[in-house]
């Protein structure tokens, strides 16, 4: 009943702004006025037309096909339509986006409850629900862009992996890459869970047969009590049935699983060693996937299929700082809280290493802002976007502030990576980082939206139950939804060296 519930919940919040939204801008918008016309030449079957313009792969057309033929016999009966490239209307391809809205919160309600399966079914339909209305992913539900079917297949192809259906999962994964190539990214982070998943099971099962706290053998100490220091975790079975690895847990590795680092890097060392035939067996589609678009970029001599010129390969490293800062403000009331501050606090005191480690981070902050800050033409020049804005009024007001504003980054990455390493292992913890990186880093443009997939990978992974911030998160998600939508729709304005009109986007 909570899927249903939700889907429900989401069907009634989706439809009557799709209408609004279809109703005041009826006309392909930005990035629309490539997308919308390329759908249309698929519709009619010319799969050889190709827009030089658009960067992505087709698989957001190849989605759009399946959804308009799904529509087309029942509509053609009634006599709605008289073709099938008739179906292809802007608002008819718009409300792929709204579908997969619907279909995406529920695999967030499917990867809340493996993640957490203590929580409750009201807890888990709430935190979906709060993460359904993130303001980067809710408005481009609206518009005919990649970044809903990439969200939704990114995390259609977690779940799948949380489930150990590992070849579906990879199917997932290579549809994904087809819609967005920067998902190769969250293909091998994927992978990398499941691997460490494992490693973690393999660990606690050899602890069964380990009469002794410490295993000399391995060079690896393991807990062999019931407690798990509060966090509940399951006890995990390694099965081995032909060719193929299961095991019964879903979690994570936690950060009580091993001692430190070394030890839970050295745990997987052993683990694909021992067990290195299941699981390349298990795992080789992931490598499939990746040795395949390895090859595609080789062929194709780029990562971006059209406009290479403006989407260049770029060190931007100072993407990982806004990111840090758009994330934590983003789940402001789970950060901006007194027990997070005194549990930073805490940590600083309790270790001089860490505070070295601080200044390392803020010398490495320094650096990226002023060597690898990247000012993109289409960031200086179109107004339409609200990185532009932050940009000339925040960023740039004065020569100083980009510098007085590492310390923020340096303190939202921190409090970032504290509330992930109170749950998850360290190990899967940069591994997340370096996937974020990997994404975000060769992007020359600030795109916030951008910055939606690995936001939902952190928020997932951290275990925040308290059912006030998250109200307070929905209520702020709501007010900025409000807030974006009503300026893209009722606040117009013309350019005087260019006919339409624009309208502000994130």
């Amino acid at each position: 009943m909570g899927k249903i519930a939700l889907a429900a919940i989401m069907s009634l919040c989706v439809i009557p702004a799709s209408i609004m939204v279809n109703r005041i801008v009826p006309e392909p918008y930005m990035d629309e006025i490539f997308h919308i016309p390329q759908a249309k030449q698929y519709c009619k079957g010319n799969f050889g037309s190709w827009d030089p313009m658009i960067t992505t792969p087709p698989g957001l057309y190849y989605l759009s096909l399946a959804y308009v033929a799904s529509m087309f016999p029942g509509l053609y009966f009634v006599q709605a339509i008289s073709s099938f490239s008739d179906m292809c209307s802007a608002a008819i391809l718009r409300s792929v986006n709204g579908v997969l809205a619907i279909v995406c919160s529920v695999i967030l309600y499917d990867i809340i409850t493996h993640l957490k399966p203590t929580l409750t079914k009201r807890n888990a339909m709430l935190h979906a629900m709060v993460l359904s209305l993130y303001p980067l992913h809710w408005f481009f539900t609206f518009l005919y862009y990649t970044d809903v079917a990439s969200v939704t297949t990114v995390l259609a192809m977690y779940l799948a992996s949380l489930k150990k259906n590992y070849w579906f999962s990879a199917l997932i994964g290579a549809f994904a890459v087809v819609i967005r190539q920067t998902n190769i990214i969250w293909v091998l982070l994927v992978a990398c869970t499941g691997i460490i998943n494992i490693s973690v099971s393999h660990g606690k099962q050899n602890t069964k047969s380990v009469k002794s706290d410490v295993s000399v053998k391995h060079g690896l100490e393991y807990a062999i009590g019931t407690n798990t220091e509060g966090f509940n975790l399951r006890k995990r079975k390694i099965v081995k049935s032909g060719n193929t690895i299961e095991h019964s847990s879903s979690h994570d590795s936690s950060p009580s699983s091993y001692s430190g680092f070394g030890d839970e890097l050295w745990a997987i060392l052993l683990t694909l060693w021992y067990m290195k035939r299941e699981l390349l067996i298990s795992f080789s589609p992931f490598l499939m996937v990746v040795v395949t678009f390895i090859l595609f970029v080789y062929w194709n001599g780029s990562i971006v299929l059209g406009a290479k010129e403006a989407h260049a390969v770029t060190p931007h490293f100072a993407q990982m700082l806004y990111f840090s800062l758009v994330s934590v403000l983003a789940q402001a009331p789970m950060h901006f809280t007194i027990n997070q501050a005194v549990d930073l606090f805490r940590m600083f005191r309790k270790s001089r290493a860490l505070l070295f480690f601080q200044m390392f981070l803020a010398l490495v902050g320094m650096l990226s802002v002023h060597f690898f800050s990247v000012a993109h033409p289409y960031l200086l020049a179109d107004n339409r976007h609200y990185p532009f804005y932050l940009w000339r009024k925040v960023i740039m007001a004065h020569w100083s502030i980009k510098y007085l504003l590492v310390p923020v980054y340096i303190c939202s990455w921190l409090s970032i990576i504290h509330m992930l390493g109170k749950f998850r292992s360290k190990i899967w913890v940069l591994a997340y980082f370096l996937a974020t990186a990997a994404v975000l880093v060769p992007a020359p443009l600030i795109e916030f939206r951008y910055y939606t997939i690995p936001f939902y990978f952190l928020v997932l992974h951290c275990d925040n139950r308290d059912d006030q911030s998250w109200i307070l998160t929905g209520i702020l998600y709501i007010t900025v939804n409000i807030f974006t939508m009503s300026m893209f729709l009722f606040r117009p304005f013309h350019w005087d060296h260019e006919p339409g009109i624009q309208r502000f986007i994130w």
